[in-house]
Parts: C-alpha cells; sequence; structure tokens
C-alpha cells in the first residue's frame, strides 16, 4: 500500500506542474477534473505521464488529451519552439509553411505554431483553410519555405492528431526538397524539443500570413498539368473524401482536367472531425466505402475513388461482373499507374517498398527501366536511388501513390485519382476496364498476387513477442517449399523477410498504429494464358500461407 501511495503521489506532483505550464484552459480543466479524481484516476494519469510523445520521422500523433503523452497546446507549443529552434540552428532561411486537416484541434495547433515561428522572428505562412496534406507539400516547394508542418492524424481514428514536418530545398537537398524528414533531422528535432524550457518562456508572435485562395489554384493547375490535356475525358466518377478535406480540391481538378464532376456520397461530403458515418476512417478499413458503392451503382458510374481524410491517398473501387465492386489494392493501382506512366514514355526511376508486390521488379526489368525500393514510408521512396536516376513514379502498397515527383515529393491522392481516371478513360474507349489491363500484365509477369495479415493489438508486447517468435523459430518452409532466403533488418528496421522459390513475406510492426504486420505475396505463373485460374490458385496459396504466418507469430 506504501509504494502505491508513493505512486499517486508522484504522479499527483507531475501532473501539478504540467497543469502549472498548461497553455489551455480546456486541457487544464481536464487535468484538474483528473487530479480532483485521485485514487481513481491513477490509471489513467500514470497513462498520461508515462513519457512525452516521441517525435519520429512520422512527426508525433497520438490521442487528443492532456498531458506529454498526448496531442495540445502545450505539447505542440514545445515541438513548434523546438523545431524552430532546429531550423536556426541549421542556419535555415526562409519562412514556415503551415497546413492542417479538419480535426478536432488542428486549426489551433496550426495558429499556436504560426504564432511561435513570428515569435522566434522567422516568418510564418498559414494554408487559407482546412486543405489535403499533398498542398501543403507542393506549397513548401512552391514558396520556397524552409519547412512545412502539417497537422492531421491522416486516417487514424477520430480522437488522435498529428504534426508531420517538411523540409525545404535549403536543408533536405534536392531529393528532399518539399518531403517529409528523415534521420537525423528527426533527433535534432526532438532534442531541439526536448530542450525547451517553460512553456510561459516561449515568445509569441503575431499570426503570421494567411495565403490565399490563388496557392489553391496553382495546386490545382499544376496537378491538373500531369495528364494529357487531349486525352479521352468520357468516365463517370464515384467519389467519397470519408468526411476529410479532399471534395473540393478533387472536384476542381477533375474539372480544371475536362473530366465530368464526380459525383460526392452526400453525407461523406462536408469535412467533420468525428467520421460519424464509418467506424473508422480509412478506405482500407471494412465498410468504409459502403456508401461510395451505392452511390456509384445508383449513378452507373464506371469507378469509384475515396480519399483518406487529408487526401494523400487514393482508394480505387472497380464493378466486376460476377462480384459487385472490388476494392483494388494498393500493389493493384501502383502497377497500373506505373505500366500507364510507361506506356506514355516517362523514362525514369520507377519505385516501391519492400512491402509492396514485387511485380514492378519485373516491369522495369523487363522494359529497360531503373528501379529501386525502399523501406517503407515515402520519406524514404522519394529519395530511391540516392539521385542515381530521376524518380518519376513511386508508390506504397498502403494507397499511397505520387505520380508526379517535381510537383509534390510525397503520397497525393489527388493526382493520383486523375491519373487513374486518365487510364480508366482511355480504356474505356477502346471497350476495356481496369480489371482487363490488370489482367494483361499478369498474362506477361504472371499473378502476382498479395494479402496482409494484420494484427491490431491493445498491448504492444503483443507486436514484440510475436517478433521475438519468428525470429527465434523460422519457418523452414512456407506451402511446402524451402524457405531459401531470411533477411532481418535490425538494428535499421524491425523488419523479417522470408523468401521461397514463389512466395515472399514481410513483417514488421506498424510505424503509426499498434498494428502487427505480415505482407503476403505469392506469384504464379500463367503459362497457358487462363489468368482466371492462375488468379485461383494464388488465391488459395495465399490463404494457406495467411495461416501458416498467423502460427509462425502466435497469432
Amino acid at each position: 500500500m506504501a509504494a502505491d501511495t508513493t505512486d499517486i503521489d508522484d504522479i499527483r506532483e507531475q501532473a501539478r506542474r504540467w497543469l502549472a505550464d498548461d497553455p489551455d484552459p480546456v486541457s487544464r480543466d481536464e487535468l484538474t477534473a483528473l487530479l480532483d479524481g485521485l485514487p481513481a484516476s491513477a490509471p489513467e494519469l500514470a497513462d498520461r505521464f508515462a513519457g512525452p510523445l516521441t517525435f519520429g520521422t512520422a512527426g508525433l500523433r497520438g490521442p487528443l488529451r492532456a498531458g506529454p503523452n498526448g496531442m495540445n497546446l502545450a505539447v505542440v507549443t514545445q515541438a513548434a519552439a523546438g523545431l524552430v529552434t532546429w531550423l536556426a540552428a541549421q542556419r535555415g532561411t526562409g519562412p514556415l509553411v503551415i497546413g492542417y486537416d479538419a480535426r478536432h484541434g488542428s486549426r489551433q495547433f496550426a495558429e499556436r505554431t504560426a504564432q511561435v515561428a513570428t515569435g522566434a522572428g522567422r516568418p510564418a505562412l498559414l494554408l487559407p483553410y482546412p486543405l489535403p496534406t499533398p498542398v501543403l507539400a507542393y506549397a513548401v516547394r512552391h514558396l520556397g519555405g524552409v519547412a512545412g508542418v502539417m497537422v492531421t492524424a491522416s486516417h487514424n481514428p477520430p480522437q488522435d492528431n498529428g504534426y508531420k514536418v517538411y523540409l525545404g530545398a535549403e536543408l533536405g537537398g534536392e531529393l528532399g526538397a518539399g518531403a517529409q524528414i528523415v534521420p537525423p533531422a528527426d533527433a535534432g528535432i526532438e532534442a531541439a524539443i526536448r530542450s525547451v524550457g517553460p512553456l510561459a518562456q516561449v515568445p509569441l508572435g503575431g499570426p503570421g500570413q494567411v495565403l490565399g485562395d490563388d496557392l489553391v489554384a496553382s495546386y490545382v493547375e499544376r496537378a491538373t498539368a500531369v495528364i494529357d490535356p487531349d486525352g479521352p475525358r468520357d468516365l463517370t466518377v464515384a467519389y467519397t473524401p470519408l468526411h476529410g478535406v479532399g471534395a473540393a480540391v478533387l472536384t476542381a481538378a477533375f474539372a480544371s482536367a475536362g473530366f465530368p464532376t464526380p459525383g460526392v456520397v452526400p453525407d461523406q461530403a462536408e469535412p467533420d472531425p468525428a467520421f460519424p458515418t464509418v467506424s473508422f476512417p480509412n478506405p482500407e478499413e471494412p465498410g468504409a466505402v459502403d456508401r461510395l458503392i451505392a452511390l456509384a451503382d445508383s449513378t452507373g458510374a464506371d469507378l469509384a475513388i475515396a480519399n483518406d481524410p487529408d487526401a494523400d491517398r487514393c482508394a480505387v473501387v472497380v464493378r466486376e461482373d460476377r462480384h459487385g465492386w472490388r476494392m483494388l489494392r494498393g500493389d493493384e493501382v501502383g502497377v497500373l499507374l506505373a505500366d500507364h506512366l510507361m506506356r506514355r514514355g516517362v523514362t525514369g526511376l520507377y519505385a516501391t517498398t519492400i512491402v509492396s508486390s514485387s511485380l514492378l521488379r519485373a516491369m522495369c526489368a523487363a522494359r529497360g527501366l531503373p528501379y529501386d525500393e525502399t523501406l517503407t514510408g515515402f520519406k524514404w521512396i522519394v529519395r530511391a536511388g540516392g539521385g542515381s536516376a530521376p524518380l518519376v513514379f513511386g508508390y506504397e502498397e498502403a494507397l499511397g501513390y505520387c505520380v508526379a515527383p517535381e510537383h509534390v515529393r510525397d503520397k497525393d491522392g489527388i493526382t493520383a485519382a486523375l491519373t487513374v481516371a486518365e487510364l480508366a478513360a482511355g480504356l474505356k474507349t477502346q471497350g476495356r476496364t481496369l480489371t482487363d489491363r490488370l489482367d494483361e500484365l499478369a498474362a506477361e509477369f504472371g499473378v502476382h498476387h498479395t494479402d496482409q495479415l494484420s494484427a491490431r493489438v491493445d498491448d504492444l508486447r503483443v507486436i514484440a513477442d510475436a517478433m521475438a517468435r519468428i525470429r527465434a523459430a523460422t519457418p523452414a518452409t512456407l506451402l511446402g517449399q524451402p524457405v531459401d532466403s531470411v533477411r532481418d533488418l535490425l538494428p535499421e528496421s524491425d523488419v523479417v523477410i522470408l523468401r521461397t522459390a514463389a512466395a515472399r513475406v514481410v513483417i514488421r510492426p506498424s510505424g503509426t498504429e499498434p498494428k502487427l504486420k505480415a505482407y503476403l505475396e505469392v506469384v504464379e505463373p500463367v503459362p497457358d494464358g487462363d489468368v482466371a485460374a492462375a488468379r485461383a490458385r494464388a488465391q488459395s496459396a495465399i490463404a494457406r500461407l495467411r495461416t501458416e504466418i498467423a502460427a509462425a507469430l502466435g497469432l
């Protein structure tokens, strides 16, 4: 009992010190209520003070709540102060460009970041209203920013928010101009954040310059230029932004490009931080695109497209005669876009990640184009090849696509949607569809069937135990074939890769969610031209592989 009393006293003291420095009356009231609730509230307070949110290569991301282990005005003030201090130490010049989505707290966090920047003597340029993440990434390059901040939690649950940092050309270099930070910048910023003193001593300046609609118009104009101005435009598209910020920019881009305006799911069209019609605001989650499919059916759409809430990802849903509608996997959209660009004569480096399908590698090898693969995350994809050849396309299987690296050096769900529409409209004039083109690629390169085993956990020790298990007892065979290659990427990355002659498994913890992920791939040849039969064989094999890997991980 004495130990428990000591623990509660320690938690109470930590909370009181934080409370004295918290600039937000709302979070102060929240914390005060928890203090008043002791000892019953001790577990909740202990979690909030277990440690600070760590600033990594994805910036900050966490639940909206008072205390150091949450997203709140105090944490954002400290992060912004550390960032501008680090920028000054690097002798970076130019303004800080700041964008935000429509989540709870996003605008307040963006405005506070601007005040911290101007208080430190650095110009701050604030995007005019909630906008997609790719608009911020574009603005950093377009406006010559020293860095950019995007306040968003992307497709995380409604109770979360986050803080992404981009660097301009001066500090990011040619490959990282307008891209998310990579080491050692993350460690340097984290150290600067931890060195920030009392928040009352952080100088706050004016609100900075609020940018106008001309920035958005510039983004839309450049996005439109990504596709052929003279291509077919006869295409009916159904669309949802999933209560996020993509609708206005995407529909403007489609109109500017000459496409019919997509039909938008009515009750998901406006930004809503509660995401009321979906259980989880991620188009990959079960049920997330049910309303989109209903709209596509009722309007006779050729194609259905969904963005995630900050519109940096793009999901594509296609009609299949026998099975209704089906969402294409990220790997399928990725190779369709790559193939389309190759057929348009776009030469240069094509890149993806170690967890994506190996089909892009096969396509590049057959067509004599440079190829590279990286660790997961667009911060790595846009730096693929180390400058050996100019990057012209990159994708990751998690619905992220960069079709124009000189426009946005990050994933961009708006330009990806435009390029998918261009491809689909061209195929429509020939009486063909996206799935027809996938079958042609399968006939040429074999069926590359991918799937994912994903386990969301409440206790992160489950993930650590599973990774330890796969390392200690690596399967000798998969699908009856010997495992002929095992790669462990520690200490650089917590990833294990297993290969057989016809299968590959990549196992890693998620970088943004409490999930363990195993990325599965089976390659099935099509020697007789019967793609349907090869797909059936591959689907059966991937189901067996999924069961084997689940057992090996103890899931």
